[in-house]
């Protein structure tokens, strides 16, 4: 009797180990991801009425406005103009950004590149630099009066172009995302291409293939599940733009304080003070993220599927 008692002891505490291991971070989902959610949700089912001047104590309170809130900024022309707006943006961002990030990788990853860590560390190194850092740098580079790049053209006489208005206000902001965003995506490619082995690229030299064939036939179909981890970030990251236009705001007049749909969150609730809206619009802008990033992987992993099975 008395060892049967430490057995099951010892089996009861192997059993909870990992609900105990797993408690810390069940904790921290709970608090700072869960609960922000589920008040958020709350925030939007709800509305503020005032009564009289709003300037009694009882003038304000919150009553319960149902769907109300998502069919105001469903409706609401700001948040389509800056969806819209959005989705130009990332037409540029994404392909542009991928794109190089893709080529970089390609060319590290030769033999023949010199210098290849100082390289791989000058590409990444603007991912380094916080977006709020890089925007202020960029806006001030954009602007004629301060930027060293407009006085060259100036001296040369060459025509100035106002990057920040009108269409030219597009590859400004994408080219601070690009600047930014290209050398972590590298990494995270050029780790894919270190890892295919080195008897495939032995093989293909054997068989004749020049370096541009074993990169289109070899090289990139091999790293297409980091090709589709990049895409998928990349996507989240351009529907949350919102630092790169809210720095440049102050150096020009074409932004304007509902730009990108987070902007318009933060106008709602910082500028109007209509939490209840803004919690509204957060919630639908997480929903289409949600639904976007859904329908891509699966679309990714059911192509994946097919290719296999072939």
């Amino acid at each position: 009797m008395t060892s049967a008692r430490p057995r099951r002891r010892a089996s009861y505490g192997a059993r909870s180990a990992p609900y105990a291991f797993l408690l810390p971070a069940a904790l921290l989902f709970a608090l700072f991801f869960a609960l922000p959610i589920g008040y958020a949700l709350w925030l939007s089912l709800h509305k503020v009425e005032v009564e009289g001047l709003g300037l009694g104590k009882d003038a304000r309170h919150e009553v319960w406005a149902g769907i109300g809130n998502y069919t105001d900024a469903l409706t609401d022309s700001e948040l389509l103009h800056g969806a819209l707006r959005v989705l130009g943006y990332g037409a540029i961002v994404i392909p542009v950004m991928l794109g190089l990030a893709l080529l970089f990788a390609l060319l590290l990853d030769t033999e023949r590149v010199r210098l290849t860590p100082f390289t791989r560390l000058a590409i990444f190194l603007p991912y380094a630099v916080p977006g709020v850092i890089a925007a202020l740098l960029w806006g001030f580079l954009y602007l004629q009066d301060v930027s060293p790049f407009f006085y060259v053209l100036d001296k040369l006489g060459l025509p100035q172009p106002d990057l920040l208005d009108g269409g030219p206000l597009y590859l400004a902001l994408s080219n601070i995302a690009v600047w930014g965003g290209t050398g972590f995506n590298m990494i995270v490619i050029y780790t894919s291409l270190r890892a295919i082995p080195a008897e495939v690229h032995e093989a293909a030299k054997l068989d004749g293939c020049s370096q541009l064939q074993i990169a289109l036939r070899i090289k990139i179909p091999m790293v297409a599940p980091s090709l589709v981890l990049t895409f998928f970030f990349s996507i989240i990251a351009t529907l949350q733009v919102f630092s790169e236009p809210t720095t440049l705001k102050p150096l020009t007049n074409s932004v304007s304080t509902t730009w990108s749909p987070l902007m318009k969150v933060y106008q709602d609730a910082f500028g109007k003070g209509d939490i209840n809206s803004a919690a509204a619009t957060a919630v639908i802008i997480a929903v289409v993220t949600l639904v976007l990033s859904f329908g891509f992987l699966r679309a990714a992993n059911s192509r994946t599927k097919k290719e296999a099975t072939r």
